[in-house]
């Protein structure tokens, strides 16, 4: 499970995030979007200032991100999952969707969070909405957060004061 920093966003209200969120594999992708909204609400980003947008499968969501992420988004976050099959469909699949979805943050400049569950099967897709590995929509979410954040101190000129020029968090 990842760690995620304490951090503030001055302006939450003024945040805004789309998620793009796969319908492939619906039931887990179902739960990723709630943990990801109950994660949002925590931080104060009201659903007002969230917009979801759903696609087919995990192929899909990096031509839509790059729509959302041209459209004034603080950060677009991608929800799906892909499970391995008898083919080698699931490389193609996995490796494309997330190399896809980094080119678009690269491309743009807008954080594009890869919450896609790349699993061997259903029981390990369900340990990580809300199982033994967590809830990755959750960290997804928390994801975009701290990411907002630390452009905002980037674009601001701020330093974070906890960093060393090692990047070892002192």
């Amino acid at each position: 499970m990842g760690t995620h920093a304490n951090v503030h966003i001055e302006k939450i209200e003024d945040v805004k995030i789309a998620i793009v969120v796969s319908r492939f594999n619906e039931e887990i992708t179902n739960a990723l979007l709630d943990g990801a909204l109950n994660e949002f609400d925590t931080f104060g980003i009201a659903r007002d200032q969230i917009n979801v947008y759903y696609v087919p499968g995990a192929m899909e969501l990096a031509v839509v991100a790059k729509e959302c992420a041209s459209n004034d988004v603080d950060a677009v976050v991608c929800l799906g999952a892909v499970i391995r099959g008898d083919t080698p469909h699931f490389e193609y699949v996995s490796n494309t969707s997330a190399l896809s979805i980094a080119g678009v943050a690269s491309a743009t400049g807008v954080p594009c969070i890869f919450g896609v569950l790349t699993v061997d099967n259903e029981s390990q897709a369900r340990e990580r909405i809300g199982g033994a590995q967590g809830h990755k929509g959750n960290e997804a979410a928390q994801s975009a957060i701290e990411t907002i954040s630390t452009l905002r101190e980037v674009r601001d000129g701020k330093k974070k004061s906890k960093t060393s020029m090692t990047g070892f968090v002192g």
